[in-house]
């Protein structure tokens, strides 16, 4: 257990902008006072209001945006709800950075498969935002992402700008579309057979975030292609409320989430059915 003195005691951080997403989610800008917060893709933070309590949210932002960070916060709770009232000029506290991350410089000159969904592309965007920024590190880069309708989708103008793109190749999908929706209806999964090239197991990470149901097709999905469970990377989704090993609400068996997670490759917790 790390004990710098950031890990334990929040820091003063400003929120800078405030826009909503969705009915539930709003997005958060922020600016910690005395440093950089220098995570790394797939990491996350705990978020503060005193007298109300904390929450582990994922930091949404590349890890090469300085000067501030962003989240995409829920409005699931009495910690969530006060930030949604919250605006710019407020201040909250943060702690960390904390946990594992996506393994980005380990998939340099590889093929990578990013699939997401719903809230799943909070932290899935991290990682994507990094590769897209440093794309010729990266071979083949593919992003699948899936929402349960229209008014679920998140940062409508960065799919867009993906979707715009011919350095890489982006399908989205929703569960059930609307009299405004034109793309594709059914489960992420659906989306594999919409790909230009089938996946390469042996030189393509799959990258997996979002709702527990969704990754047992994933997995099966990639299973059927062949794809070793090292080279699929999943972000668990667990009640991280300490961040440091201390509370015991992400632990699963022997495996504090907090620690020794979010991010995981699947032959590390294979023995762990109640992982996923």
């Amino acid at each position: 257990m790390t004990t710098d003195t950031y890990t334990l005691v929040p820091e003063p951080a400003e929120i800078i902008k405030k826009k909503p997403m969705t009915e539930l989610e709003a997005f958060f800008e922020l600016k910690l006072k005395n440093r950089e917060l220098d995570h790394k893709p797939g990491q996350f933070a705990e978020i503060s209001i005193p007298g109300i309590g904390e929450a582990p949210i994922s930091i949404s932002s590349s890890p090469s945006k300085k000067g501030s960070f962003e989240m995409v916060i829920r409005n699931a709770g009495s910690v969530t709800n006060a930030l949604h009232g919250m605006d710019a000029g407020d201040t909250v506290g943060i702690r960390g950075p904390y946990g594992t991350h996506f393994p980005v410089d380990e998939m340099k000159g590889k093929d990578i498969l990013f699939v997401a969904g719903g809230i799943g592309l909070v932290p899935a965007r991290s990682a994507i935002l990094y590769v897209l920024e440093n794309r010729d590190d990266y071979n083949n880069v593919t992003i699948l992402f899936g929402s349960r309708d229209p008014s679920q989708r998140l940062f409508t103008d960065e799919l867009a700008e993906w979707d715009a793109r011919t350095d890489i190749e982006f399908f989205e999908t929703v569960d059930e579309g609307d009299n405004s929706w034109e793309g594709n209806v059914g489960v992420v999964t659906t989306l594999f057979d919409m790909l230009s090239r089938k996946p390469d197991p042996q030189s393509t990470y799959a990258v997996i975030v979002g709702p527990p149901v969704m990754y047992k097709f994933v997995i099966i999905s990639l299973r059927d292609l062949d794809f070793a469970d090292d080279h699929i990377i999943v972000s668990l989704e667990r009640h991280m409320k300490c961040g440091v090993g201390v509370c015991g609400h992400c632990q699963i068996n022997g495996i504090y989430v907090c620690q020794e997670g979010p991010v995981f490759s699947l032959d590390q917790i294979s023995d762990l059915p109640e992982a996923i």
